[in-house]
């Protein structure tokens, strides 16, 4: 055992911390119609609720550069994960708002310091390879995704407690964890300049497409088994299909986005992937059919799967801000989307529709189709550029 652990590298232990992230955030998204019913909370308390989420790993983010610089990737992953395992069982079953909003806020900066350090290893991996890495980085979080919404949901189908389930998946995490500790750096990149620094330049353009598209994936997460179970009307126990078919779809085009991206090039891929997730949106949107929603996140999934991890790997070889500043600071921005954004969406449901808010996401990625070609993202792959 002690000699298979020891043959872990950093690239599988990456892959690891990538899938147990997407293996998380998907359990919570299955938990989050009963969260809502445990608390008795409507659309605008249960944004709050989420906002408090977002705002711990937004406190936690910006630090997270000096963090894995003055500690090494290791250390700072393993205890963010752990902060993860001891907060998401208490998710399925409190019943006071309060408290919830607390343990959300735990919750919330286990994986928001788990996002960026996983991500300033995957950057500093993909730089010692030769070969482009970070689409299948990004393509193990969205399987964890898949995992971590399909065993909760056959789970809870199979008449377990919600309770049970997350007991079940926390356990799992802890075990991949302790597989991946061998292979998670216990270095970073060397602290320059200040431990957070607003995103500048290419930086910043490459932050707010991650904001865009982050808020997209943040909405399908904490929303998609809401608007299913209310506006199409389908049982609480299948809410988390909408979910699965997002990071289905987001798995295989991520998987196989290193070779899409070598063939089309990255602002083809950036361009055309984010018309597709408007047009999904469009579907789940407009169209009253349950089974046409889920094809609409498949689009979603589809089209919004290529476009962060092109922008990760972008923001690893500018030269405008340095990487243990600009990594942190461009994942904040990116991140204030997936966590803070579906808080917005709780609040224009409360006082609207959950039906307009996908249409303003929609018209969100459209905005993203824009701001892509105003982009130098050049046409090469990671690999064929100067690292």
């Amino acid at each position: 055992m002690i000699q298979h652990l020891s043959s872990i590298t950093p690239s599988r232990a990456t892959r690891l911390t990538f899938f147990i992230a997407g293996f998380v955030t998907a359990t919570w998204a299955v938990i989050v119609p009963f969260a809502r019913n445990n608390t008795g909370v409507n659309e605008a308390m249960l944004g709050t609720l989420l906002l408090c989420l977002g705002f711990g790993a937004m406190i936690a983010m910006p630090v997270t550069g000096l963090l894995t610089s003055r500690f090494g990737c290791r250390r700072v992953i393993v205890v963010a994960i752990a902060l993860i395992i001891l907060s998401t069982p208490l998710l399925a079953v409190i019943a006071d708002p309060l408290l919830l909003g607390l343990v959300l806020l735990i919750f919330g900066v286990g994986v928001g310091v788990t996002d960026c350090a996983m991500n300033i290893q995957a950057i500093l991996v993909e730089k010692q390879s030769a070969a482009p890495l970070m689409s299948g980085f990004h393509g193990m979080y969205s399987f964890g995704g898949i995992a971590g919404a399909g065993v909760m949901t056959v789970l809870l189908s199979l008449g377990m407690s919600v309770l049970a389930a997350t007991l079940l998946v926390t356990f799992t995490v802890m075990v991949l964890a302790i597989l991946s500790f061998p292979g998670l750096l216990t270095y970073a990149n060397p602290k320059e300049g200040p431990a957070f620094a607003v995103p500048r330049g290419h930086v910043l353009l490459l932050g707010l497409i991650c904001f865009a598209v982050f808020l997209t994936e943040g909405t399908v997460l904490d929303w998609s088994a809401v608007y299913l179970t209310q506006v199409r009307d389908i049982p609480e126990t299948l809410g988390g299909l909408g979910y699965t078919c997002f990071a289905v779809a987001m798995t295989l085009a991520r998987l196989t986005g290193d070779r899409i991206i070598s063939l089309l090039g990255r602002l083809p891929v950036v361009l055309v992937g984010a018309l597709t997730a408007a047009a999904g949106l469009a579907l789940v949107t407009f169209i009253p059919s349950w089974s046409l929603s889920l094809l609409g996140y498949v689009f979603v999934g589809a089209g919004c799967a290529n476009i962060v991890p092109v922008m990760f790997s972008a923001v690893g070889q500018q030269k405008v801000m340095p990487q243990a500043v600009a990594v942190p600071a461009m994942t904040t921005l990116g991140y204030l989307g997936v966590l803070s954004g579906p808080a917005i969406i709780g609040y224009i449901a409360h006082y609207s529709s959950l039906a307009l808010s996908f249409s303003l996401i929609m018209v969100l990625m459209l905005v993203v189709a824009a701001l892509s070609l105003t982009l130098n993202l050049g046409n090469k792959t990671p690999a064929g550029e100067n690292a």
